[in-house]
């Protein structure tokens, strides 16, 4: 298992960005979180299978269709125990 911490931005806030997150992330089989952060981008933190993560990151790199992803952050993570994927509050 690995984990990723992904900073997205762009116009990513106000466009169902995070639940899509959540939902995209939920059908590769890839658990963590998404959050807004208070600056504008979005968080994400992916665990699981390298490929099925990798895949969340090609993903996102795109988002739903109103959202426009400027550039994404990733960087290595300490995998962290869910059950499943979750929206977390604004930090």
């Amino acid at each position: 298992m690995i984990a990723r911490r992904l900073i997205v931005h762009g116009r990513v806030q106000g466009v169902f960005y995070r639940g899509w997150t959540v939902e995209t992330a939920r059908a590769l089989g890839v658990t963590g979180w998404v959050r807004n952060l208070r600056t504008g981008e979005v968080e994400v933190l992916a665990c699981g299978e390298l490929e099925a993560v990798e895949a969340l990151i090609a993903r996102c790199r795109s988002g739903p269709p109103a959202a426009a992803v400027s550039r994404i952050d990733v960087e290595e993570a300490d995998p962290e125990p869910h059950a499943g994927f979750e929206t977390r509050p604004t930090a």
